[in-house]
């Protein structure tokens, strides 16, 4: 049904998913902020890198005929929408310039795309013959 990604798209969503997540703890690392909002960023980085990734191999499954319950489908979105929202609350409130603001939003936006670009190649190269990834 899929075909092998090729290593140039391979590299790209790598390089994506690094630099994103990078650029965020980065910018956390630097920030003006308390430990404790430090924390809250850092922990949504994670929640949404997770949901995504499990958004993204429910859906497959469901395109490949893999069961999934409506529930666990449910809950990826329902995870995934929320580590965004959580994010733009947080964002909305913090005491930041609007180009931090920016940089986090566009940073964390780039892990998830590459988070959910890892996750394909991943199941693409496995093919057929296993498709627990």
């Amino acid at each position: 049904m899929s075909t092998k990604p090729s290593n140039a798209f391979v590299a790209a969503s790598w390089v994506a998913l690094l630099a994103g997540m990078a650029a965020f703890v980065i910018g956390l690392w630097n920030a003006q902020m308390l430990l404790n909002e430090k924390g809250y960023y850092f922990t949504i980085l994670l929640f949404g890198l997770f949901a995504a990734v499990s958004l993204q191999k429910s859906v497959r499954d469901q395109l490949e005929g893999i069961p999934v319950t409506n529930i666990y489908y449910g809950l990826c979105w329902f995870s995934t929408l929320a580590a965004i929202m959580l994010l733009a609350v947080g964002l909305w409130n913090a005491s930041l310039a609007l180009s931090e603001k920016g940089f986090y939003a566009m940073s964390f936006m780039l892990a998830l795309f590459g988070a959910i670009a890892v996750q394909k190649n991943t199941r693409d190269g496995k093919g057929n013959h296993d498709l627990s990834a």
